[in-house]
């Protein structure tokens, strides 16, 4: 099986080209004001002209409303949503049967149990996407969903079977992505800060670097 291989959190036409000539088989656009990898509709769907079609865009949003999720269907027609915050199964469902758009959901983990509860989503997704759960951030301050570059413990998916596609995120670069893959055998791998030389600064040789690990792993 071909594993595939999504680089996200793209923001400058120079990223973008270096992940699609790279071979990247997903580009991702983040529409979440507090992240630093944020895009406006504007230059989202500036970028988003610059993808082939052989490559899926995936535009990634954090408990969306029906208000930005036409929003983004219509600036940036992505070929998959990727639900990143706390979406119950029906609403994953309601966003891909009304938008018409492929969906994945972000599945924080940190326990066994996180892992074993993935399976509600089955049938209402197109894949299920393993992150690291955020640590729990001290009273009155808040933690991004994701693109923080913590790993969780690649062992809890050992003898995973789930009746959808699911890939895996959280801690992945260069150096950690082949590992990876041999342990937990995903059908996709999704990397943001691992291919950053500072939070939403993207790097065309370490973008370059992951998806030559990436495919030899």
């Amino acid at each position: 099986m071909t594993l595939d291989v999504k680089i996200c959190g793209l923001t400058t036409p120079e990223t973008l080209e270096a992940a699609i000539g790279a071979g990247a088989s997903h580009v991702g656009f983040v529409v979440f004001p507090r992240s630093p990898r944020h895009l406006d509709f504007e230059r989202g769907a500036a970028l988003r002209t610059r993808v082939p079609a052989r490559v899926a865009s995936v535009a990634l949003l954090v408990d969306p409303d029906d208000t930005l999720v036409d929003q983004a269907v219509r600036a940036l027609r992505p070929d998959i949503i990727q639900l990143h915050g706390q979406e119950t199964p029906d609403r994953c469902l309601d966003v891909r049967q009304r938008w018409k758009v492929g969906v994945w959901k972000a599945q924080g983990v940190r326990t066994a149990t996180d892992v074993q509860t993935a399976g509600r989503y089955a049938g209402t997704v197109d894949l299920l996407l393993f992150d690291a759960k955020p640590p729990t951030p001290p009273p009155g301050e808040t933690v991004l969903p994701g693109g923080t570059g913590v790993r969780f413990d690649w062992r809890l998916l050992d003898g995973l079977r789930l009746p959808m596609r699911w890939g895996l995120a959280g801690g992945l670069d260069a150096d950690t992505v082949g590992e990876a893959v041999r342990l937990t055998r995903p059908a996709l791998v999704d990397v943001s800060s691992g291919v950053e030389d500072a939070p939403g600064v993207k790097s065309v040789a370490r973008i370059k670097a992951f998806m030559a690990a990436a495919r030899a792993g």
